[in-house]
This record gives structure tokens, sequence and C-alpha cells, in this order.
């Protein structure tokens, strides 16, 4: 599972309900913009988080962690 959103106003409000506590050892960060995944994302530059200019191109992301 992967979320992501590109706001195209000039805000947005987002609201999210979990099942648990956040556990980043179990988080996992794709690059908005990996070819592989095929988004044709409306923002060419957006403006992304420390964590999000982090992200894996898909094809980087450890199996284990896919499944």
């Amino acid at each position: 599972f992967a979320h992501g959103f590109a706001v195209l106003s000039e805000s947005a409000m987002f609201h999210y309900k979990c099942t648990d506590y956040y556990s980043p050892k179990d988080e996992m960060t794709v690059q908005w913009n990996d070819p592989a995944i095929g988004i044709d994302w409306p923002l060419k530059e957006p403006i992304l988080s420390q964590k999000d200019t982090k992200g894996l191109r898909l094809a980087d992301v450890p199996p284990a962690k896919l499944f």
C-alpha cells in the first residue's frame, strides 16, 4: 500500500485513520516520481518533506519490505 497526493489549491486538510500506533521501523518511502510507478503528476517540482526527498526507487526497495 502506498499513498500520495498533490495539492493544487492554496491549502488542503488531510486526515487519515490508523489502526495502530505509528511504527517507524515498518515505514518505507518510495520516490514520488519513480518512472516504474508511472503516475503523471500535475506538479513537476513539488515541495517535499525531508523524509520524502529520501524516498527509494521501487526497484531499490528491499523485497522483504514489499510483502
